[in-house]
């Protein structure tokens, strides 16, 4: 008798497959073909007639041309800061200053798309960074110092408050927008008037930022913006007639700024350099730990002074982490920063792109095994594959200094004491994560941790109201929250 025929039926499937693009419009956004310096509410040509190209780190294509301000233009700035402060700001009823504020925040809002797509030409991070956080959260800083313009007496209580005066600002290019923000939205609301330098490869947005605080009508004066390089930032630092400085940058030029500020009466709020430790017990939600590693470096191309770049895990689950992060990284989508779909956008710069690969030559050289996704990279731009480095020593350079890329050094501890001893071992105390289970380890470690924010099953979180900051080499001062207006004030008894 013959065997029946099987009626089974047999299906390849193609599992190579990739999202279809979904790149975000550049024509809702308008740039300038250049930019002058914003000063006493207007824009001005730089005295000294020159200017510097920005470009789009995704394919080295020319944005814009912005102005090269000297010890003239920031001198100018200054004037008209002092000015306005003077004749103007501190004696506007507080009130009257947290309507102009409100308002800065509502157009931040309206022009919320214009805005991220702006950052992510100039800056090189993904569309979704931009427009989930960024920008909102710029918006937020502006609508949060808005409310404590006029309750300064409820912030410190029995404490007579006044302005310092002319608050200089020096922001980095990691978080164009929302550092502006960050330092402005505190300084206007306490009753200072600004002068702020973004970082010459990301001005765009701060100059956006220029054109909003124009159109809302804030008084002449109140904030001016002039761009450049290191010499402008100088410039303002050394200016005899500035009353606070606030910097957000590396260790080195925070060291250089209070070289320059020894012996004067200026104030200073330094937030500096980080290499935050990332902790995972062996009890921790694993995979929820893992995306928390991912979110925490990865996300952001490691352009965060916070990013947990240097990963303990304890060594019952270490295998099981590490087999995890390296699946979870061959996932990322690196590209276009414009696509909704990229997880990992462009490096800064070259100079930037440089250093990292610089690191990744130590780190073999010092002995630690490198694992890279094996994605492909555009050909034109500034591009890094994450990177994980495992058997990596606490001694290692990878392990100790802070990279500023998509790199993560990953070591392994077996007991509490053993990790928070590692963990403090470095120059820096800016942030930290512990993924446990136990509510008491989270105390346990948060309490013996020397670092300015510890996240507790999360990490890069970030609110208006939450003050940040960091210890040793990371800087003095905070910002955010109630204690972010105190370094804009002088308390009188």
């Amino acid at each position: 008798m013959a065997k029946a025929k099987s009626n089974t039926l047999k299906l390849n499937f193609d599992t190579s497959w990739s999202y279809a693009p979904a790149p975000e419009n550049k024509s809702a956004a308008t740039i300038k073909k250049q930019y002058d310096l914003f000063i006493n509410g207007d824009w001005v040509k730089p005295s000294g007639n020159k200017y510097f190209d920005t470009i789009n780190p995704a394919n080295e294509e020319k944005l814009s041309e912005v102005a090269d301000a000297n010890m003239a233009d920031v001198d100018a700035a200054v004037k008209a800061a002092r000015n306005a402060y003077e004749k103007i700001w501190k004696k506007m009823p507080a009130k009257e200053r947290g309507k102009y504020i409100f308002r800065i925040a509502r157009m931040i809002q309206e022009k919320a798309r214009e805005l991220a797509i702006i950052e992510s030409l100039d800056g090189g991070k993904p569309i979704r960074e931009s427009r989930d956080f960024d920008v909102p959260t710029a918006a937020n800083h502006f609508f949060y110092y808005a409310g404590w313009a006029d309750k300064l007496d409820y912030a410190f209580p029995n404490r007579l408050s006044e302005p310092l005066g002319v608050a200089g600002q020096i922001i980095p290019w990691n978080f164009p927008l929302l550092m502006a923000a960050w330092k402005i939205a505190p300084a206007i609301a306490t009753g200072n008037t600004v002068v702020l330098k973004p970082a010459e490869t990301t001005s765009l947005t701060a100059l956006k930022l220029a054109e909003i605080i124009q159109e809302s009508g804030l008084p002449e004066g109140v904030v001016n913006i002039v761009t450049g390089a290191g010499a402008t930032g100088a410039a303002i630092v050394n200016h005899p007639d500035i009353n606070k400085i606030a910097f957000t940058g590396s260790t080195e030029v925070g060291k250089i700024i209070q070289r320059a500020i020894a012996g004067t009466n200026k104030k200073a709020t330094l937030e500096l350099g980080g290499k935050a430790a990332n902790i995972i017990f062996e009890d921790a939600p694993i995979d929820q730990a893992v995306e928390g590693v991912i979110n925490g470096i990865f996300f952001n191309q490691g352009h965060v002074c916070c990013s947990g770049s240097w990963l303990y895990v304890q060594e019952s689950v270490a295998k099981e982490v590490i087999r995890k992060l390296k699946d979870r990284i061959e996932s990322l989508i690196v590209g276009d920063p414009l696509d909704k779909n990229t997880d990992i956008g462009a490096i800064n710069s070259r100079q930037q792109l440089e250093t990292i690969d610089k690191y990744l030559n130590i780190g073999k050289k010092e002995g630690a095994e490198m694992y890279q996704s094996s994605c492909s990279l555009p050909g034109k731009g500034f591009w890094c594959r994450p990177t994980l480095f495992t058997n990596v020593a606490q001694s290692n350079r990878i392990a100790q200094e802070e990279i500023f890329g998509p790199v993560l050094a990953i070591l392994t501890f077996r007991t509490d004491d053993e990790v928070i001893e590692k963990a403090n071992n470095s120059p820096y105390g800016l942030s930290a994560g512990v993924w446990t289970d136990k509510g008491s380890k989270i105390f346990n470690m948060t309490r013996r941790m020397r670092a300015g924010v510890v996240w507790a099953n999360t990490f890069n979180k970030f609110d208006p109201s939450s003050p940040f900051g960091g210890y040793k080499e990371s800087g003095f001062g905070r910002e955010g929250g109630l204690h972010g207006l105190l370094p804009y004030l002088n308390l009188i008894n």
